[in-house]
């Protein structure tokens, strides 16, 4: 099973709130399943979890920073990835404070315009209430752990 070290952003807004997106897959292996999830994703070969990170943002927010944040958490979870293949992840969770709820879709790339069906801001009690999946499981916690909420 290959490995995948990932950079997972957890992006905190003035007013507390964090962004997920939620993920809707009409095809492939992850067929009919929808999930809500932080930005973020695999590291680039060579490129630091930081780099990742930064790059990530950029590419999936619009917001340009030159550093993550401090990394509040890390997570192995093994997934299955859109195109079928089983993956071993090491996932590193930075925390990520912006000035503005505003976000681009700008650089998406195909397979997040693809996927991401629609992104929100999240409230503590909103997050701790919702019937609907999350990943990682833990998020409130994590963030709590954190100091954040």
């Amino acid at each position: 099973m290959r490995e995948r070290p990932s950079s997972r952003l957890l992006v905190v807004d003035p007013e507390g709130r964090l962004l997920l997106f939620k993920f809707v897959h009409l095809a492939g292996a992850l067929e009919g399943q929808q999930f809500w999830a932080t930005p973020g994703g695999g590291l680039d070969p060579g490129e630091s979890y930081e780099a990742a990170a930064c790059r990530e943002m950029f590419e999936e927010t619009g917001i340009r920073i030159d550093h993550p944040g401090p990394e509040i958490a890390q997570r192995a979870v093994i997934f299955t990835l859109v195109d079928g293949e089983e993956v071993s992840a090491d996932e590193r969770y930075f925390l990520v404070r912006v000035g503005s709820a505003a976000i681009s879709a700008m650089h998406w790339t195909e397979l997040e315009r693809a996927a991401i069906a629609a992104q929100r801001w999240w409230r503590r009690d909103e997050l701790a209430a919702t019937a609907d999946q999350v990943f990682p499981e833990d998020i409130v916690e994590m963030l709590t752990r954190a100091g954040v909420w």
